[in-house]
């Protein structure tokens, strides 16, 4: 069992899951965390990896380092999104059986399941039949994941499980209009389309500054190629255009609970006490039509929403079956509202 004199590697500790556990690890009095930026490890090197944990011999590796991103970015880079996430994982899953890590848990995607599986999602339902194409790259590198974890297990007695969380949010989640995903992606539309309206070039400016997609910087001070420039991604002072119908059915997680489920399987379970891998989810969907009239209402924007319907939906539903998960005596505790002000909140301090 894991205990808090371990040592435990956070791969992807700033991102927004590896950031959730490395709070909530804290906060339950785990003292001795690893931690590197890639800048000081780069995880698709595999030398640089082995020399890591040669060194470090972590006990305990959280595995939520990855490349991520929404339909354009995936679509958009096909082979930095499977290179780079397989080369992550077999890294560190290889470097942790060799240094005799005593478990890993990976963090997989809900978009490993196949386009056209019943709803809601079961464990089994994978490789069942083809993936939806616009993140099949992505999928393909999670789903080679999931097979090493088991692989290794059977081959050499580890210990390392995989977890596969729905569409995830919260702070310090990925912001950038053109690689976010479809959640944050909402959220800073409609905060711009605010500023937009009110006329508040200088917060536009910060914003576009903190968290990309900007402008050159002797542009900041001319509001019409700042209006120019937003409407480049569908941000309009009086409308905010947004990519598909809005029809498809997404679930969504805060990334703290997902945090919670993650430490407690570490805590408490082992790889053959989960199976091949786990669902974590909220355990409801929504319409993406209704989740931009939420986040309208909570950023109080007053303006229209158009849909591009020429643009691609990706999968209809992705509902997933958390039966598994809830057995073992977790659910979610923060409603979605709740979570996209709290988001809102620690990112847009608003």
């Amino acid at each position: 069992m894991m205990q808090s004199s371990n040592t435990i590697y956070i791969a992807g500790h700033r991102g927004m899951v590896g950031s959730a556990i490395k709070r909530r690890l804290e906060a339950k009095g785990y003292k001795n965390l690893i931690c590197r930026s890639h800048e000081e490890l780069d995880l698709t090197r595999q030398q640089d990896v082995e020399d890591f944990f040669e060194k470090e011999r972590p006990e305990y590796v959280f595995l939520c380092a990855a490349k991520v991103g929404g339909i354009l970015a995936n679509s958009t880079y096909k082979a930095q999104f499977i290179y780079e996430n397989i080369m992550i994982a077999a890294n560190v899953i290889h470097a942790s059986r060799a240094y005799e890590v005593k478990k890993l848990l990976n963090l997989g995607s809900s978009c490993i399941y196949p386009r056209g599986a019943p709803q809601p999602l079961k464990e089994e339902y994978l490789l069942t039949s083809e993936l939806e194409p616009t993140n099949e790259p992505y999928a393909i590198a999670k789903i080679a994941a999931i097979k090493l974890c088991r692989y290794y297990n059977e081959q050499y007695g580890t210990n390392f499980m995989s977890i596969m969380p729905t569409n995830l949010y919260g702070p310090e989640d990925n912001f950038d209009l053109e690689t976010s995903h479809v959640l944050p992606a909402l959220i800073r539309r409609f905060h711009l389309a605010g500023l937009l309206f009110r006329e508040d070039y200088g917060a536009i400016a910060r914003d576009l500054k903190r968290f990309g997609n900007n402008l050159p910087a002797d542009s900041f001070d001319d509001p019409k190629l700042i209006t120019k420039h937003l409407a480049g991604f569908g941000i309009h002072p009086d409308k905010v255009t947004l990519w598909g119908t809005g029809a498809p059915q997404r679930e969504f997680l805060y990334a703290d609970d997902l945090a919670a489920a993650a430490v407690l399987l570490m805590e408490n379970y082992d790889a053959e006490n989960t199976g091949e891998f786990i669902n974590i989810g909220a355990g409801k969907d929504i319409a993406i039509k209704e989740l931009a009239k939420m986040i309208s209402r909570i950023t109080d924007y007053k303006g229209r929403v158009e849909w591009d319907d020429t643009k691609p939906d990706g999968t209809p539903r992705k509902l997933l079956d958390i039966s598994r998960i809830q057995s073992k005596g977790w659910k979610a505790n923060t409603t979605l509202e709740k979570g996209i002000e709290k988001t809102m909140k620690a990112m847009f301090d608003v």
